[in-house]
């Protein structure tokens, strides 16, 4: 493949050092690099596995990165225009990636069979060697009795499953023992509902409608037809190495202080709830809980949470952002002067399934396009707005992602967050009617590349920035949207958005409102908030996310949602609401509350209300007109009860009936 070292110089940087044959006779040059004990970059994964013999004898196996740009570049028929792609390839690659974290899951080897028939007893028997085995069969045939009881047959129905790896917990319904005389076939006895097991492992060989939503990414849980031989030797086979302890990736950091969920028992922000495939989110009170256990890692809740309190780890949001950033800028710089550059269209994908799809097209096709720079993702589905904004504000001419023709989990949220960057990519120039952010759904590596070349690139921008991402993901996300707008070919101060997106203002009835604050308390990202000073309500835009917590809030229902992207108002200082004059204790002079409130209060009360009329009404109106503690002071000095009612009229008895009459001198 043609190999342009003047531009991978220009984009890289650094000291380029190229070889015929590094895996062979110029081994040392990778040895004499390593050597110098910098960071390394080697443009070749085929032989990765010796590089990194040779490294760790070397005690460097920590400088050394790898980057594929032969399957992603050079074999294209574009090749000869792919130097900037290379160094751009490259230049991302060096980019450091911090480590994930683990979550350990044990398991002690003791599992259930879930099946039908003499299938599971079958796989029992295979597995008993290994596991410890219980079979438990769900209305089940004439099954033939075993020899040996080398472990228990029972029969039910699962009515319900929860857990994962290590500790699953399942209600069993039609729970029954099998009779030890069963002769012909297994005979069983009394029935009962509501049976509890608990297991490390589940081998679901019934053939029926999964366990667990999402069954394929749950840990812990095998399933397979019984009727395929093939499916059912793979799943006892795996079933047999699930003893131990296990490091599981933690895909998502929570931070439980940032959440939009709920306060005080009213619902807020539910989007992470309605997208998680493997059930691993809950609420849990003012928040919800992620189990790391459970979660396979799709990234979907870290995609639309708002706040940033549900934060994507493989890599995190600004370690992605970064390397996205050195990609674009090595594009830029490895191009130069060129007199037609073109601005590259980035394409998305996952290991399994889009790094294979471009690896077929690279070896039977013609190859990725000069102008379409491949990133790998943990799962696509992890991708958000800021990422998308970000490579606008970068320069890129377009975004791709490459998704499954059947995909193993809804791509709703990923479309979602699709059609929001595109809609504000084509409202402020970047596009003109085609969509410049799009989903690819295929399989077919052809498919793929006619996807590429039939899509016209966008209008990329003609001054992008080379801002620094730092911070976590909201912080990430203001700044990407922010650099979007100022680096945008056609900027347009207000973009309109759908109901439900993350983004947007509040309309305030302010006549009505009596700046009782219940909003700034239920607010879980202080876009709204108070001053110690003055009785006022002030807003910050940008810090909104459309939780509704407010609106649900407020007694006087005076706000509104109001979905939009103002980019002078994320822009702006925290802007004032409504403001009153405060009320001053007519006692002590301390403010509280607000003129208008105590006023109108007052009015309402004045000779309406038994307690605020007749003798003592006026103490009663004045102690209204007191801060917290005179008003205490008050009402113990008048010894007035305030939870007395007026008082009653005497019930008549017999005696004042018979009294009155000797009174008028009746006759009793």
């Amino acid at each position: 493949m043609p190999l342009d070292a003047s531009a991978i110089a220009r984009g890289c940087g650094g000291t380029l050092k190229t070889a015929d044959q590094l895996c062979g006779r110029e081994l040392d040059r990778f040895r004499e690099a390593l050597n110098l004990g910098v960071p390394v970059t080697v443009s070749c994964t085929l032989q990765a596995p010796l590089f990194d013999e040779v490294a760790e004898e070397m005690g460097a196996e920590d400088r050394v990165v790898y980057a594929k740009i032969r399957e992603t570049a050079g074999w294209s028929t574009e090749a000869a225009q792919a130097g900037p792609k290379m160094a751009a390839l490259l230049a991302a690659a060096a980019e450091p990636v911090p480590d994930v974290g683990t979550v350990a899951l044990e398991s002690q080897g003791v599992a259930l069979i879930y099946g039908r028939d003499a299938v599971a007893i079958e796989a029992g028997r295979r597995l008993a060697g290994d596991l410890d085995v219980t079979v438990l069969l769900t209305r089940p045939d004439a099954v033939e009795p075993p020899q040996r009881n080398d472990f228990p047959i029972l029969r039910g129905t699962i009515a319900g499953a929860t857990g994962r790896l290590g500790a699953f917990t399942l209600r069993i319904d039609d729970y029954a023992l099998p009779a030890p005389s069963s002769r012909t076939h297994l005979i069983f006895g009394p029935a009962r509902n509501g049976a509890t097991s608990t297991c490390d492992v589940v081998l679901d060989l019934t053939g029926g409608t999964p366990l667990f939503p999402a069954h394929d990414l749950r840990s812990g849980y095998l399933r397979a037809d019984p009727r395929d031989p093939a499916a059912v030797e793979r799943a006892i086979t795996a079933a047999a190495d699930l003893v131990g302890t296990f490091d599981k990736t933690r895909f998502v950091d929570f931070r439980a202080d940032l959440c939009a969920h709920s306060r005080s028992k009213i619902t807020g922000c539910t989007r992470c709830l309605e997208v998680c495939p493997t059930g691993a989110i809950a609420s849990a009170g003012d928040t919800v809980a992620i189990d790391p256990a459970i979660c396979a890692g799709c990234g979907n809740c870290a995609a639309v949470c708002p706040t940033g309190a549900a934060a994507y780890a493989v890599p995190p949001a600004d370690a992605l952002m970064r390397r996205l950033r050195s990609l674009m800028l090595a594009y830029g710089q490895a191009e130069g002067q060129s007199p037609t550059p073109i601005a590259p269209t980035i394409l998305f994908h996952d290991g399994d399934h889009g790094e294979p799809l471009i690896d077929a097209l690279a070896r039977h096709g013609d190859g990725l396009p000069a102008r379409v720079l491949p990133v790998r993702v943990n799962e696509i589905t992890q991708l958000g707005p800021e990422a998308l904004a970000a490579l606008f504000a970068y320069g890129a001419a377009g975004v791709r992602i490459l998704a499954r023709a059947r995909p193993h989990h809804d791509l709703d949220s990923l479309h979602r967050t699709v059609t929001l960057a595109d809609t504000l990519a084509q409202a402020l120039g970047y596009g003109a009617d085609a969509p410049v952010v799009s989903v690819i759904e295929t399989d077919d590596p052809d498919a793929l590349a006619a996807a590429l070349s039939e899509t016209a690139p966008g209008t990329p921008s003609p001054r992008p920035s080379r801002f620094m991402p730092v911070g976590g993901k909201r912080e990430v996300l203001r700044f990407a949207l922010r650099e979007m707008y100022e680096a945008a070919p056609e900027p347009t101060a207000y973009v309109p958005l759908a109901a439900g997106a993350p983004f947007g203002g509040l309309d305030f009835r302010t006549d009505d409102c009596t700046l009782c604050l219940a909003c700034v308390g239920a607010c879980p990202t202080n876009a709204l908030s108070d001053s110690s000073d003055r009785p006022l309500l002030a807003f910050e835009e940008s810090l909104c996310v459309q939780c509704g917590l407010c609106a649900a809030t407020c007694p006087e229902s005076v706000i509104d949602l109001k979905p939009g992207l103002d980019f002078e108002a994320w822009t702006a200082p925290r802007r004032i609401v409504k403001e009153e004059e405060p009320f001053c204790c007519i006692a002590c002079a301390k403010p509280f509350g607000t003129r208008s409130t105590i006023e109108r209060v007052v009015e309402k009360l004045r000779e309406r209300h038994w307690m605020f009329s007749g003798t003592g009404g006026a103490e009663r109106i004045n102690a209204l007109m007191m801060c917290e503690d005179c008003r205490v002071e008050a009402a113990l000095n008048q010894g007035f009860d305030p939870h007395a009612g007026p008082e009653r009229s005497r019930t008549r008895t017999t005696e004042d009936y018979l009294r009155e009459r000797t009174e008028r001198g009746e006759a009793v």
